[in-house]
């Protein structure tokens, strides 16, 4: 369970900055809470499945967290911001939003004929593209947190230390099941190669600059984008290296989500996750 903590006064020149961080944090945990949710029952493995639940039943904690802070600076409440804002009000980075379904995957393809497991599973999305975001994504996640256990925003940095407990198990998770299936067979390591290479660019779009990168830094309550992104390229390139895998070249970010330009895969997960609040949005559950 998180806790909400008393959020001192800011002083009026920063709280727009810390307001516009909170919502980049929250929304990019409430959208990967909510893609990896669609997993729960249908993973591939039982062990997966579970991980897989387990995860997504964190980060949807850690969005709760994120905007009990924005609800103490004035925001909207926490129900209000995940069930009743559009896709463009949305900060997340396009790469949590992203479906994992794969864009070339004809159910008449020869590779898929009279296979009715790896049928069903590609119905719900491609497992590969779904493990290799949660490797990118959570190596970012635990480099973020990490740094804003410093945060001289205190309630931030009360936040950040209370999730790096739960964070460590993701990364346990990620780096374990990512280098196992790109060192099995061809297939595997071809699969979790293609879901790299569709990837790579849209994981950059994590580190999207934001205007207010360098007041939150020079008032130490985070640090650049800039920063994080070379700390985080660094260390996964290793990673993927050491798995058997291959970097893209010159891969561009592929920036907008956290202005609130999404592609239609954000609308329809909102309206997935809303549909029912939004039936009687004042109903007491």
């Amino acid at each position: 369970m998180m806790n909400t903590y008393d959020a001192p006064p800011l002083p009026t020149e920063l709280k727009p900055a810390v307001i516009d961080l909170l919502y980049r944090l929250a929304d990019d945990a409430i959208v990967m809470g909510h893609r990896n949710s669609e997993w729960t029952g249908i993973g591939p493995i039982l062990e997966e499945d579970i991980a897989f639940s387990s995860t997504a039943q964190d980060k949807m904690g850690h969005a709760l967290a994120f905007y009990r802070l924005l609800h103490d600076l004035g925001e909207p409440d926490p129900d209000t911001l995940v069930f009743m804002r559009d896709a463009a009000d949305f900060r997340c980075c396009a790469f949590v939003a992203l479906s994992p379904v794969p864009p070339a995957a004809p159910a008449d393809a020869p590779d898929l004929k009279n296979n009715p497991t790896r049928n069903r599973l590609l119905a719900h999305g491609d497992w590969a593209i779904s493990l290799v975001r949660q490797f990118l994504f959570v190596e970012a996640d635990v480099l973020r947190m990490s740094a804003l256990e410093s945060s001289a925003y205190g309630p931030l940095a009360a936040i950040a230390r209370k999730l790096r407990g739960e964070l460590k198990y993701h990364q346990m998770h990620a780096q374990s099941m990512f280098p196992r299936l790109a060192s099995g067979n061809a297939a595997s390591r071809g699969r979790m190669q293609a879901a790299l290479d569709e990837l790579y660019p849209h994981a950059l779009g994590m580190f999207e600059p934001s205007p207010h990168d360098a007041e939150l830094a020079q008032a130490k309550i985070a640090p650049t984008e800039s920063s994080l992104r070379a700390i985080w390229t660094e260390r996964v390139v290793e990673l993927i290296a050491d798995a058997g895998l291959t970097v893209p070249q010159a891969a561009e970010p592929a920036d907008g989500g956290r202005r609130g330009n999404h592609g239609p895969e954000l609308a329809q997960l909102l309206a997935d996750m809303q549909k029912v609040h939004r039936l009687e949005p004042t109903a007491v559950w």
